[in-house]
């Protein structure tokens, strides 16, 4: 099992201690119109560009920003930093969008994101001249940055779901936690809390009742990202075995109202034996007030037979339509997406690498010892649903498997309520 043990203290070693709290994910928006997005110009525009992303707090930004304007003295990158949060970065691109205007040369879109931009037409499409190579990197992050089977943004720091655990109190692990075995562990009481994770009723609750759902071989909407396929044998079986975690008291009742602080800090007060969480919990916990440091392993989520289906968390990097330099955009995606960035992105803001052989670089593994199983996380991690319909989508969701977490509906009739009302959202 690869689980980071005795270096799994000096995570971090290399980077600062904030990892970017864009990596968490967070809600979105919606509406439909046909894609497409040429609006700003030939696709051969060459020039200085614009690039804009949420506030960064880890300081990596202007390194890699300073590496390509010494290389691009012509074509320099001016960065503009929005606010720390996800709605207001939202609507910040939104309104400049809207406007159709050329000042936003490229922009970094969580991963829920980009169908909705691309549906409206406000994302160029990576086809023809401006086709990006995508071979080697993570196929699961591609996937999110492809809309009807369009690569419409290049993925440019990925995430996943993992699950912590208390290797002082879990004696022999198995090399793979399944559900059974995690009811196993929370039926011995080995401490205040056993399970606990993001199901307070927000985005994070979606991602945590995705993740049991997926596992079982659910899905809430169908490839096309309009037909609910909610009210499916499969999705009762895994809603099914997370509303018992809650009956069986194996997930605490308090839960219901916690987000990804309050079960970080449940568990790093050494409350809980289980902790799902985001990789920024990994340098949490091994340093003070933590009262859990040296004590925690790490491994993918469980599922019914074996490794689960985490959540897909990261964002996007995606040539706006309107931009007049789009040749420049898609040299700066490469430069983002390349060996020597992706590296200082892990190696400063402990951002996730999207190519694949970064994850098992000995030097990396060695300063990053969780990155064998943020590897298995992403790679068995499942996109929330690809639609530009998605705030209704999430909305409808969280109404719904709320309900049933907190037992005012039984599984069947929420799902059979969020099958109606996924139809509502989506227009089929």
């Amino acid at each position: 099992m690869a689980v980071a043990e005795k270096r799994w203290g000096k995570v971090l070693a290399l980077g600062s201690a904030a990892i970017a709290a864009s990596l968490m994910v967070t809600a979105c928006s919606s509406s439909k119109s046909s894609g497409g997005g040429s609006g700003g110009g030939s696709t051969g525009g060459r020039g200085p560009i614009t690039y804009v992303q949420g506030a960064d707090t880890t300081g990596v930004i202007p390194l890699i920003a300073a590496g390509w304007n010494k290389d691009h003295p012509n074509e320099k990158v001016t960065v503009k930093q929005q606010s720390a949060i996800a709605d207001d970065q939202h609507q910040d691109l939104v309104q400049n969008f809207q406007a159709k205007s050329s000042t936003y040369d490229v922009v970094s879109v969580d991963v829920i994101w980009t169908a909705e931009f691309a549906a409206k037409g406000w994302l160029q499409p990576l086809t023809g001249s401006l086709k990006l190579d995508t071979s080697n990197l993570l196929q699961a992050p591609v996937k999110a940055a492809t809309y009807a089977g369009t690569l419409y943004a290049g993925p440019s720091s990925s995430d996943g779901g993992m699950l912590y655990y208390r290797k002082d109190l879990v004696k022999n692990p198995p090399a793979q936690f399944t559900w059974d075995d995690i009811k196993k562990v929370c039926a011995q009481n080995l401490a205040k809390h056993c399970y606990v994770g993001q199901f307070a009723k927000y985005e994070g609750e979606v991602c945590n009742v995705a993740e049991w759902i997926n596992a079982a071989g659910g899905a809430f909407l169908k490839d096309d990202g309009k037909t609910p396929n909610i009210d499916t044998p499969e999705a009762k079986t895994g809603m099914q075995a997370l509303v018992d975690m809650f009956k069986a008291g194996y997930i605490p009742k308090e839960n219901l109202g916690w987000q990804e602080s309050q079960s970080l800090a449940d568990f790093q007060a050494g409350n809980a034996v289980f902790l799902r969480n985001w990789p920024y919990a990994v340098s949490q916990l091994a340093k003070p007030p933590s009262k859990v440091i040296g004590k925690v392993s790490l491994a993918p989520l469980p599922g019914p037979q074996g490794t689960g289906a985490s959540t897909l968390g990261g964002h996007n990097i995606a040539i706006s339509a309107y931009s007049k330099h789009k040749a420049t955009g898609l040299d700066f995606i490469k430069y983002i997406e390349s060996d020597a960035t992706q590296r200082v992105q892990i190696e400063k803001a402990s951002l996730a690498p999207i190519i694949d052989s970064l994850y098992t670089d000995p030097t990396l593994v060695k300063n990053f010892p969780y990155l064998p199983v943020l590897l298995k996380s992403i790679q068995t991690a499942v996109p929330r649903p690809v639609t530009p319909f998605y705030p209704a989508v999430s909305e409808a969701i969280q109404v719904n498997t709320y309900a049933a977490l907190q037992g005012t509906k039984d599984v069947s009739s929420a799902l059979s309520d969020l099958q109606k009302a996924l139809q509502v959202a989506t227009g089929s």
